[in-house]
């Protein structure tokens, strides 16, 4: 169940994708499988040839890839979700969704 961004922000992030850029959107996140995960970052582009190779900047398997028909995309979870945001810096995601604090276990 995803929770934390608005319709709005979900719509920018799907046409940036869809125009072939590398996008990030990160959202609450429960899931059964992971418990321990609060959040996902999803970073998505059309052009999967370009998010292999930035992918492969950060060690990113292409096959890790969901290769979603319209927004293909990585799931980035702590602790490389917070490595990541911040390289590229991404740091008003970090901030609004508490993922450096004294309260993440993921945090660095």
């Amino acid at each position: 169940m995803a929770f934390g961004v608005n319709r709005q922000e979900l719509i920018n992030w799907k046409k940036r994708v869809k125009a072939g850029e590398i996008a990030f959107i990160t959202h609450y996140w429960q899931d059964p499988r992971f418990p321990s995960c609060t959040s996902v970052t999803k970073v998505g582009c059309a052009d999967v040839e370009k998010l292999i190779k930035w992918g492969e900047k950060y060690q990113l398997k292409q096959e890790w890839i969901h290769l979603d028909r319209d927004y293909p995309h990585y799931d980035l979870f702590a602790p490389r979700q917070i490595e990541i945001l911040k390289a590229e810096g991404i740091n008003d995601q970090i901030q609004r969704f508490n993922l450096i604090d004294g309260n993440n276990p993921h945090a660095k």
